[in-house]
């Protein structure tokens, strides 16, 4: 997840809805019609990357460094190529979807058509992306956008919020699930995607008013589960931080995001996820949230807390259901083991709020960061982002 004016992070961070959602627009938001292109401002150098300051022993290697617009998620395919999402927050970047090349210039994707959004076609919000917020590769090599479609947090654009399937061999969309009111409201924000390819399911944190949402790929058909239920909202008591310093908007008002981390279990059994701004982790059946029949009530008593980890943005889960999180109050990525065991995996002051994982099958776990708390909202309107966004690899640990 990400954030440039305001309070949101993919793996990005939510808002909690209702008079929050509104406060949080008034201050916080800037124009998200400032014309900065990765074509004309950004900068990108590969692996080659000069950034090691303060790396020490850490087992971060740059893959990209960025200093145009801000970008939230990655996705690594089988074949190496990446590909980022930038979303239309404080930016109006050229290509919020976009490939990665080796030589570390950027393409739109799946082209530049998809990737315009200006009056000239406001009228097809559902073939342009809108505001990207999460790029998913799924176990079977597809890509998959998730697009909120809410610029500058402000409110989804009516028809709009979609799920995109892309075929990376034809480069061509495959699907496009289009999201009814009823499953996106005009004050969601739809975040993160995960995919079960042997039943055809999606799963998909929504941060804006705090829910899941549960999609038929088969059917195209989408429900919103557990709406506003404790274990999807975020708790603005805690005292979150980062680089040391507690976040609180211009207004004094402490930093809240509702479900927003997302992880999927190898075997598609269970669901995991968590509020950004909160110390548990919850997990679910999918067989119970694939069942239409159960109510929110009864889906609420097969929700497990899993008892307290850090406050983290994104998650994955690899071949041995160790569960890795971004802990970007300590600019750590740790993992919880199966058996609950927390473990700093890295950690290296060059992860200035890592978002949003990738892992690849040959044991590669690719890492964003984004620098959220550098943003105008938590630095009372001044924006602190003076250092390049990065793509980071390393080994996955045994």
């Amino acid at each position: 997840m990400h954030l440039h004016s305001l309070p949101t992070a993919p793996g990005v961070a939510r808002l909690v809805g209702g008079a929050s959602l509104l406060a949080l627009l008034i201050t916080g938001c800037s124009s998200p019609s400032q014309p900065t292109a990765q074509g004309s401002e950004a900068s990108t150098t590969t692996s080659a990357d000069s950034s090691s300051e303060g790396a020490g022993n850490s087992p971060l290697q740059v893959v990209a460094s960025l200093k145009g617009p801000q970008f939230v998620g990655v996705a690594v395919l089988p074949d190496g190529r990446t590909f980022l999402d930038f979303p239309r927050w404080d930016y109006n970047p050229v290509m919020p979807i976009a490939q990665l090349g080796s030589d570390g210039s950027l393409k739109p994707y799946p082209d530049a058509n998809w990737c315009l959004w200006n009056e000239t076609v406001r009228n097809e919000p559902q073939k342009h992306w809108v505001c990207p917020q999460s790029v998913y590769a799924d176990p079977s090599g597809m890509l998959w956008v998730l697009d909120p479609a809410a610029p500058g947090l402000k409110a989804t654009v009516p028809g709009g919020p979609k799920l995109v399937k892309i075929d990376p061999k034809t480069d061509k969309v495959v699907q496009n699930i289009s999201f009814p009111e009823s499953v996106a409201s005009r004050k969601s924000y739809l975040n993160d995607v995960r995919v079960d390819t042997q039943r055809n399911y999606a799963y998909i944190t929504e941060s804006g008013v705090g829910s899941l949402v549960v999609v038929d790929l088969k059917s195209g058909k989408a429900r919103q589960v557990l709406a506003k239920h404790p274990s999807m909202l975020g708790d603005s008591t805690l005292g979150i931080k980062a680089n040391g310093q507690e976040l609180v908007d211009a207004t004094g008002k402490k930093m809240q995001f509702n479900a927003d981390g997302i992880a999927l279990s190898r075997d598609f059994q269970y669901l995991y996820w968590k509020p950004l701004t909160s110390y548990k982790l919850y997990r679910i059946k999918t067989e119970a949230l694939r069942n239409a029949a159960l109510s929110d009530a009864q889906l609420a008593q097969q929700i497990e807390d899993l008892g307290k980890v850090p406050a983290c943005d994104g998650m994955e889960i690899d071949a041995n259901n160790n569960l890795y999180l971004t802990a970007f109050e300590t600019n750590s990525i740790v993992r919880r083991t199966p058996d609950g065991k927390i473990e700093t995996v890295a950690q290296d002051k060059r992860l200035q709020w890592p978002d949003t994982f990738s892992f690849t099958a040959d044991g590669t776990l690719y890492v964003t960061n984004s620098a959220i708390h550098k943003t105008p909202t938590w630095n009372k309107g001044v924006d602190k982002q003076n250092q390049p966004f990065h793509i980071f690899k390393m080994s996955l640990p045994k």
